[in-house]
């Protein structure tokens, strides 16, 4: 049986790969996508997950595919878009290995992905079922998106959220805040960077937003801070811990291999949120501070993703 489903986006990320004998930038062609990133960490640890979403009929999407499926995440309901090609994103690196987004996504397959192509039986089976703001930013992929997250509600089954924020996949700011604020309630944990945090609540207090979100349903939010940590609230609790010091160079998938570890960890941990405690709670973040320092120390996202051995490793220097 598939612990958890995602249902969301895939793309290529192109990511700068240094340059060619002429001085011009060479780029490296890495699957992409907030959600395949964090099943794919989920998978390495162990877990058994599965994705939903649309590519093209491209050789893009055939990598795609075929990356997912090395992993160990299940492909068996990825749809493949016949006139509409496969998402690409320019990824451009900072200086503190963080990093910019440039897309090609007017239209991309991913956000082609109609209400009437969803597997809804195999979406229902799922135990606990992922979703996230990039296939919220366009129809017909957003009403998908949210009618699924309907009907497993329904079923009551057990649903995390990743904000995901990207200002330029969005018409305006003020529509990317009206439609992620209304996706709040439908989660059980929410995902959110500190960024994040203040732009739909309006608060730059971790706390004051946090209790914000939680007063709109959710019974726990995670806040990443990147390099300064990470914390989790919940309406009895707050912890914290710090991110562990690595040599960043590439950040690309760093929250999504937070995600991903903290959710197998949840899922293995097999209690309510409501009774997790702030002990077991400070080793998740710790667990998933370690995962995703470790993605930032090389090039990509899914093929940055480490080992458990590595995340424990790191975990045992503290």
């Amino acid at each position: 049986m598939i612990e958890l489903l995602g249902l969301g986006e895939l793309l290529i990320d192109f990511t700068p790969n240094g340059v060619n004998e002429q001085g011009m930038a060479l780029y490296a062609r890495n699957p992409g996508g907030s959600i395949p990133n964090m099943l794919a960490m989920y998978s390495k640890l162990g877990g058994k997950a599965a994705f939903v979403g649309k590519v093209g009929p491209d050789a893009f999407g055939d990598f795609l595919i075929g990356q997912l499926k090395d992993t160990g995440v299940g492909t068996e309901h990825i749809l493949r878009d016949k006139k509409v090609l496969t998402t690409l994103a320019i990824v451009s690196l900072l200086p503190d290995g963080d990093r910019a987004f440039h897309f090609y996504r007017k239209p991309g397959a991913d956000i082609m992905l109609e209400k009437d192509e969803l597997p809804l039986p195999f979406i229902l089976k799922a135990q606990r079922f992922h979703f996230a703001g990039v296939s919220l930013t366009d129809e017909p992929s957003r009403g998908a998106t949210l009618y699924a997250v309907e009907k497993v509600r329904q079923k009551g089954t057990f649903i995390s959220f990743d904000c995901n924020y990207r200002d330029s996949l969005w018409e305006s700011e003020e529509e990317a805040k009206q439609v992620l604020y209304g996706a709040l309630p439908l989660a059980d944990l929410v995902k959110v960077s500190e960024e994040e945090l203040t732009l739909l609540t309006g608060e730059t207090d971790l706390k004051t937003g946090a209790e914000k979100i939680l007063a709109l349903g959710p019974e726990a939010v995670l806040v990443s801070q990147g390099e300064f940590g990470s914390n989790v609230y919940t309406n009895s609790l707050h912890e914290y811990r710090p991110a562990y010091k690595v040599d960043a160079v590439d950040t690309t998938g760093s929250g999504d291999a937070f995600l991903g570890a903290i959710l197998r960890e949840l899922y293995t941990l097999n209690k309510p949120l409501s009774d997790i405690s702030a002990q077991e709670w400070g080793r998740l973040l710790a667990f998933g501070n370690a995962a995703g320092g470790l993605t930032a120390t090389k090039r990509g996202g899914i093929p940055a993703l480490p080992e458990r051995r590595e995340i424990e490793a790191l975990l045992n220097k503290r």
